[in-house]
């Protein structure tokens, strides 16, 4: 593999920080270089130096170079991006699955910060913060009105620096304040369990450089607990992405060796390449296989493996790979569709540029791009339906889209429909408690999906959805 593509930076593929943004491979420097179009780079010229003479007031020449590249890379699809300083620093520590600050899983309620659960370990957790503490002030700083990010940017800073979050603990009905000093967080990826004897869950909600590891080490977990395993649960769903030598990886671990996992192709001839289920793959350098140590029935294990709108980009790779060797049996929603690689280059010491270069295909030849996996047997949300899931957003809702490169687009007039109607359950919900409209976390036996694929391991009756449908690829509007 090292001889036809040199892997030398971020190799990556996702959602990540709220942007679609997928990042695959890292190619090799081209001798030649395109012609310059003379004629229009005068013009660029000509307008920059008018900006400088002419606006009404001075402006920053770094700016205006800078917002003029971003204007180019983001003309071309909604995964390439400028890299700044600040974002090129945010982006390697959303692939890291690394950050500074308190160690806490938050979400939002009644416009406070709600505590999902601390990171085991983290600075958070061993100031006793709890699952379900609200967070009221950060420093001197109110967070009613604060967005989820402003809350999560005043959180997070500089290592052994402090931050004081005023804590509301709904339980013994009492407001305190909690000093804690910021350190790095590694988050977890992986969650495992076993659900009852002889079948286990296990979850990954992004891609990450430990989720490899991780992911071996809750299989061992899992084993041990349940030598004679009857069936595995693979949750990919709102699992956004991550990284691609990962995702090779966790569809090896189940995969026959050296069989297609994922392949490429691009205008670049390094574009073009074939990713096995083999260690030199996924294999970082002078490190040792992290998938040696599982067992060997783990290859054979009965697999079911859960994905939904949100999963995109890695966990399709996986969904698709083991779908084509008929590994496993994918269950739940259509995939969100996000099959275009992102290659990042450095154009200097702190940014770079992530640009699409090339597709990605399953092991049988079908673009993932705008299409997305559809699984093996549909299986709603809940027990009620699925009517929510038409409003997420998929690859083939985003404005200048890559198009599959397979087949016409179709406009779906029926999905317009849909979402109006969604549109108004979801208001009529959104004036109900706050617990009572909430989807069940997954992992739970309140779970619907999870247990609809328990019974599809065990031979028994699955509640398929009456609703959903294959989306096709939509027409694209430029």
């Amino acid at each position: 593999m090292g001889q036809k593509l040199k892997i030398a930076g971020w190799i990556s593929l996702g959602v990540l920080a709220g942007a679609l943004t997928t990042v695959s491979l890292q190619t090799v420097a081209r001798n030649a270089v395109a012609p310059l179009p003379l004629e229009e780079l005068q013009q660029l010229a000509a307008v920059f130096g008018m900006i400088k003479t002419d606006y009404v007031e001075p402006v920053d020449e770094k700016k205006l170079i800078t917002d003029a590249i971003s204007g180019m890379v983001s003309s071309l699809d909604p995964h390439s991006q400028y890299f700044d300083k600040k974002s090129y620093k945010e982006f390697r520590e959303g692939t890291a699955g690394r950050f500074v600050g308190v160690g806490i899983e938050i979400t939002q309620e009644d416009g406070l910060v709600k505590v999902v659960s601390p990171i085991e370990g983290s600075p958070a957790y061993r100031a006793g913060l709890k699952t379900n503490d609200l967070i009221t002030r950060i420093d001197d700083t109110a967070v009613k009105g604060l967005t989820l990010n402003e809350a999560v940017k005043r959180m997070r800073g500089e290592p052994n620096t402090k931050v004081m979050l005023t804590i509301f603990r709904k339980d013994e009905n009492r407001s305190f304040p909690v000093t804690i000093t910021r350190e790095e967080i590694k988050t977890q990826s992986v969650k495992a369990k076993v659900i009852e004897p002889g079948y286990a869950w296990i979850r990954l909600s992004q891609f990450q450089e430990r989720t490899v590891d991780d992911f071996a080490r809750k299989i061992d977990e899992i084993y041990k607990q349940e030598p004679a395993l009857k069936g595995l649960v693979l949750d990919l769903r709102n699992d956004p992405g991550g990284l691609l030598d990962a995702a090779v990886a966790i569809s090896a671990a189940f995969l026959p060796e050296n069989v297609t996992v994922v392949s490429t192709n691009g205008q670049l001839a390094e574009s073009k390449y074939t990713f096995k289920a083999a260690p030199e793959f996924y294999q970082r350098r002078g490190n040792s296989d992290p998938l040696k140590r599982l067992p060997a029935s783990l290859k054979k294990v009965p697999l079911v493996v859960l994905v939904n709108e949100g999963s995109a980009s890695a966990s399709e790779i996986v969904a698709g790979a083991l779908q084509d060797h008929k590994r496993a049996t994918i269950m739940g929603s259509q995939t969100f569709g996000k099959g275009s690689v992102q290659t990042v280059r450095p154009l200097g010491p702190d940014t770079g540029l992530k640009i699409t270069t090339a597709r990605y295909y399953t092991p049988s030849g079908r673009s993932i791009q705008a299409k997305g996996i559809l699984p093996d047997v549909m299986v709603d949300e809940t027990a009620e339906g699925n009517v929510f899931s038409v409003l997420r957003t998929r690859e083939a809702d985003l404005d200048k889209h890559l198009s599959s490169g397979q087949g016409a687009e179709q406009k779906d007039e029926a999905r317009e429909k849909a979402r109006d109607a969604a549109l108004k359950k979801l208001e009529d919900e959104a004036k109900k408690p706050v617990a009572e409209r909430k989807l069940p976390e997954f992992g739970t036996d309140k779970d619907f999906q999870l247990m609809q694929a328990l019974n599809q391991l065990k031979g028994q009756p699955v509640l398929v959805s009456k609703t959903q449908t294959e989306r096709k690829e939509e027409l694209k509007e430029n």
